[in-house]
């Protein structure tokens, strides 16, 4: 006969505290705390049917607009908050999109983002509210394309690459055809256009580098 072994003493003390934390916290939190286990089961339930994939412990808070999320690879312990906007466009038949984000990654709210070459987010990044990351571009040389200029999308491979533990400041935006190294520190309201090197802090519209962390000295230096 097989018999189910019991919880450890240790995970029932564990789960008895984070019951008396729940009951003893305040309404909002309560509030939140279920909303966050529903996200989590709906991800279990259904955006693992969606996705291209979709790991483990990754929640996708809803309001949010998806396109195509079979060509959307999510890591997991991924966090994406309220109002974002994914997006896998097919532009091409010649073209599949390539839309990655990596593990312990938090998108915060508003954030845009659109891929219909190939835009990768690493592991550990942290994008803050309303972003934009795209690698679509617009042209607009043509005066008599009846088309409206939004609606219109170079036909071209391009990308967006954003390295492991990078931050991107609120507000950010990042081109196509950039990438930003790993450990970057992008600033609030930053327009990225080219390249940045690996442990960079840039800002600015056009983005520029202002630091950049020496591994001999152990230290940001100043960049002129």
């Amino acid at each position: 006969m097989n018999f189910v072994n019991p919880m450890p003493r240790g995970q029932k003390r564990t789960l008895v505290r984070r019951l008396l934390s729940f009951a003893r916290g305040p309404i909002p939190e309560k509030f939140n705390t279920l909303k966050r286990v529903f996200y989590y089961f709906k991800g279990i339930l259904y955006y693992r049917q969606v996705f291209g994939s979709f790991g483990i412990n990754s929640i996708l808070f809803k309001p949010l607009l998806l396109s195509n999320p079979r060509f959307i690879h999510i890591g997991k312990n991924v966090d994406i908050g309220q109002g974002v906007r994914m997006e896998a466009l097919i532009t091409s038949g010649k073209r599949i999109p390539e839309f990655r984000i990596g593990d312990n990654v938090n998108i915060e709210q508003n954030v845009h983002l659109v891929c219909h070459s190939r835009l990768v987010i690493g592991s550990d990044v942290s994008i803050t509210g309303h972003c934009a990351i795209v690698d679509v571009t617009h042209p607009y040389a043509n005066v008599d394309d009846p088309i409206k200029i939004g609606s219109r999308i170079l036909d071209e491979d391009s990308f967006v690459e954003i390295g492991n533990g990078s931050f991107l400041g609120f507000g950010t935006v990042v081109m196509p055809n950039v990438r930003i190294g790993k450990n970057c520190i992008i600033g609030a309201h930053s327009v990225v256009t080219k390249n940045v090197p690996d442990y960079s802090v840039i800002a600015g519209n056009p983005a520029k580098v202002l630091r950049r962390y020496d591994h001999i000295a152990g230290e940001w230096l100043a960049q002129r």
